[in-house]
């Protein structure tokens, strides 16, 4: 494993996570709220599905 790869994910991570407050911060805090009103069996699915798909994108990139 090479760490300099491991960096340069979270790296990403830390830039697409912050696209959205950036651009639409209004936005961003309606969708905050909604997901605060949500169960919390609603998240984890969520939560699951985002890191699938995450693998599934990792897997045809690094294949």
């Amino acid at each position: 494993m090479n760490w300099a790869d491991l960096w340069a994910a979270l790296a990403l991570l830390l830039i697409l996570e912050g696209l959205m407050p950036f651009f639409s911060p209004r936005g961003y805090r309606n969708l905050v709220q909604q997901m605060a009103a949500m169960p919390e069996s609603a998240l984890r699915y969520t939560g699951l599905g985002m890191m699938l798909f995450g693998l599934f994108c990792l897997y045809l990139v690094r294949g």
